[in-house]
């Protein structure tokens, strides 16, 4: 091989290994936590707890909720709205909806309304283009006997983009809904008052604006966010986690406060004095994708943040009250979800047929956490 094509192969790898090493060095020491070791199977989960399969055969799913009926509704980033009922993946979505489906952006977020079993109500978050651009919006849509029936527009003209369209949402326990948003790979938008883009959003079930919001008319909660991609609250405090996305590692897990800038993109992993330091930092990148609090001991997991990871690969357990963390689940690849049921399961979802990762048999998949 000429000296010239070797040089051509070897530099690159050189400069990923120096950027790599500089982003571990000048990243906030005091928080680093490292990844898991990699494993090749499941058989590597915590002492007493398993695993169980309860779907398969999903592409690219985003988002999973579950209802009281036990029913399980599933986004499809292609645009399909999935359910699996007893164990069984339904042939035919309860609605396809038309969106662009190109990198990150697509069919994303979903939330069922906290009285869905009586209302039929749910909500998809999902990205759009029109002779502008593209834009991310918010539906109110209603079920009857698995097909939609119903649609109303929540929330519109979320800055969009192939990539960093945030996507998460879901309902708080002041029964308002929730939304997280992207900087739409504008990072200046995250900042601007005047923008939806990088923001934790809040409203009511029918899109209004809440009067107790921190600004006057506005939907935005909190702002200087760059991919957030998880929300959670602690039952017992009331408190909300976010969880966003860094740019090359600085994975952020974030106590929100109504108002409160989060610093993106002029700090990461740190504070300025102008805007809110984060609980903690991953570095290297976790990707950390869907989060929740456990409600039920079931699990042993009460009142501990459950974070999913998407470049991570695992499934991670916080303990805020001993500073303590655990992997609780490993070798089933991305994992861009998690949820807890009413009777104190947890469910997850992969991500492993969005082109980032090679599928393994039969994904995507829906796993409960169980006892074993």
């Amino acid at each position: 091989m000429e000296k010239r094509q070797l040089m051509r192969l070897v530099i690159p790898s050189v400069l990923v290994i120096i950027v790599s090493i500089i982003t571990m060095k000048y990243s906030p020491s005091e928080t680093l936590v490292p990844l898991p070791s990699p494993v090749s199977d499941s058989s590597n989960l915590t002492t007493s707890k398993g695993v169980e399969i309860i779907a398969q055969g999903l592409q690219a799913p985003r988002a999973v909720d579950v209802s009281k009926d036990g029913r399980i509704f599933i986004t499809e980033k292609n645009g399909s709205i999935r359910i699996v009922e007893n164990g069984t993946l339904l042939e035919e979505p309860v609605g396809d909806i038309r969106v662009e489906n190109i990198g990150d952006a697509g069919l994303l977020g979903l939330a069922l309304h906290p009285n869905f079993t009586q209302n039929h109500l749910f909500y998809v978050y999902y990205t759009y283009s029109n002779n502008t651009g593209l834009f991310n919006r918010v539906l109110m849509l209603q079920e009857s006997n698995y097909k939609i029936i119903d649609s109303k527009t929540i929330i519109d003209g979320i800055p969009g983009g192939e990539y960093r369209d945030g996507g998460r949402i879901k309902f708080g326990p002041d029964g308002k809904l929730y939304v997280s948003t992207g900087d739409a790979s504008i990072p200046e938008l995250s900042q601007d008052p005047d923008s939806l883009a990088g923001k934790i959003l809040r409203v009511n079930e029918d899109g209004t604006i809440p009067l107790d919001n921190p600004i006057s008319n506005s939907s935005v909660y909190a702002y200087g966010f760059r991919n957030a991609q998880g929300l959670a609250w602690n039952i017992g405090s009331g408190d909300l986690y976010v969880s966003d996305q860094g740019a090359a590692g600085n994975d952020e897990i974030n106590l929100v406060t109504p108002g409160k800038n989060y610093g993106w993109p002029n700090e990461e992993c740190n504070s300025n004095g102008e805007n809110t330091a984060p609980l903690l930092c991953f570095n290297p990148s976790l990707e950390p994708s869907g989060l929740v609090f456990a409600g039920s001991d079931k699990l042993g997991y009460k009142e501990h943040l459950i974070v999913a990871t998407l470049k991570g690969s695992h499934l991670r357990e916080i303990n805020f009250e001993t500073g303590s963390q655990s992997t609780i689940l490993v070798g089933y690849g991305r994992i861009a979800d998690v949820v807890e049921s009413g009777d104190g399961s947890i469910f997850v979802l992969t991500s492993n047929t969005d082109g980032r990762a090679l599928p393994q048999k039969d994904d995507d998949k829906i796993l409960r956490l169980t006892r074993s």
